[in-house]
C-alpha cells in the first residue's frame, strides 16, 4: 500500500531528526580542554553536512506525498499533508539550529586561538623586559652609558595596553560561556602574576638607574673640578720650575 510506504518514509525521517537533535542539540556540552572543543567543532560540522545531504531525501518524500495526494482520494490527503508539513518544519528547524550552533562553536574556537595569539605576543614582550632587566642589573660605566640603558628600558616599557585589554575581554567571553574556564583562569593568573612582577621590577630598576645617573654625574663633576684644579697647580709648578724657584720659598705649593 502506497500510504503505508509513505508513512514509513516520513516516520524514518522523523526518527533521524529526533536522534540528531538529541545527539547534537539537546545534550549538555562541557568543553574543558582545547581537544574537547576541537572535537565538538568537527562533529558539529559533520552533523551539519549530513543534515544538508538529507535535503535530497526530504525533497523525494515531499514529491512522493504530493504525487500521491494528486491521485489519491481526498480522504487520504489531510493526514499525509499534515505529517509532511510537520516533517518539513522539523527538518528546517534542525538545519537552522545546527548551522547556528556550528557557527557559534567556530567563533568560540577562533576566540580561543585569538586569546592564545595575544598571550604569545605579550609573553614575548615580557621576555624582552626580563632580558633588559638582566642586562641592566649590574651596569658599569659613566652617566652617558647608564642614561642610554635607562632610555632603552623606558622605550621598552612604553608598551600599549591594548593587547592586555584584549586578553581580558577574550578570556571573559570564553569563561562566561563555561568554555575551558579552569584552563583559561590558570593561564591568566600565570600571565598577570608575571606581568605585575616584571612591571614592579622595571619601575624599581628605572629609579635605581636614575639614582646611578645622578651619582655618576656628581662623580664626573667632582673629577672635572679635580682635573681643573690639578691643571692650575701643574701650570703654576711648571712656572716655578722654569723660574728655578726653590720649594722652601713656596711651602704651601711644595706640600
Amino acid at each position: 500500500d502506497k500510504t503505508v510506504s509513505l508513512r514509513k518514509d516520513l516516520s524514518e525521517m522523523h526518527e533521524w531528526i529526533t536522534q540528531a537533535e538529541e545527539e547534537y542539540l539537546e545534550r549538555d556540552f562541557e568543553y574543558k580542554t582545547p581537544d574537547e572543543l576541537q572535537t565538538a567543532v568537527e562533529e558539529l560540522k559533520r552533523a551539519k553536512e549530513e543534515a544538508m545531504q538529507k535535503e535530497v531525501k526530504v525533497k523525494l518524500i515531499t514529491d512522493s506525498v504530493n504525487n500521491f495526494i494528486a491521485k489519491a482520494p481526498p480522504a487520504s490527503h489531510e493526514a499525509l499533508k499534515k505529517e509532511l508539513d510537520v516533517l518539513i518544519t522539523s527538518y528546517q528547524r534542525l538545519c537552522s539550529r545546527l548551522n547556528g550552533k556550528c557557527k557559534t562553536l567556530e567563533e568560540v574556537w577562533a576566540c580561543w586561538h585569538e586569546l592564545l595569539s595575544y598571550l604569545d605576543a605579550e609573553n614575548k614582550w615580557l621576555n624582552e623586559i626580563e632580558l633588559k632587566l638582566k642586562a641592566t642589573e649590574n651596569i658599569q660605566g659613566g652617566a652617558e652609558e647608564i642614561s642610554e640603558s635607562l632610555d632603552s628600558l623606558e622605550r621598552l616599557m612604553r608598551h600599549p595596553e591594548d593587547n592586555r585589554s584584549q586578553i581580558r575581554e577574550l578570556a571573559q567571553t570564553l569563561t562566561d560561556g563555561g568554555i575551558m574556564d579552569e584552563l583559561i583562569n590558570e593561564k591568566l593568573e600565570k600571565f598577570n602574576t608575571r606581568w605585575e612582577e616584571l612591571q614592579t621590577e622595571a619601575v624599581r630598576r628605572q629609579k635605581s638607574l636614575e639614582q646611578s645617573i645622578q651619582s655618576a654625574q656628581e662623580t664626573d663633576k667632582t673629577l672635572r673640578l679635580i682635573q681643573e684644579s690639578l691643571a692650575v697647580i701643574d701650570k703654576q709648578l711648571t712656572t716655578y720650575v722654569a723660574d728655578r724657584v726653590d720649594a722652601a720659598q713656596v711651602p704651601q705649593e711644595a706640600q
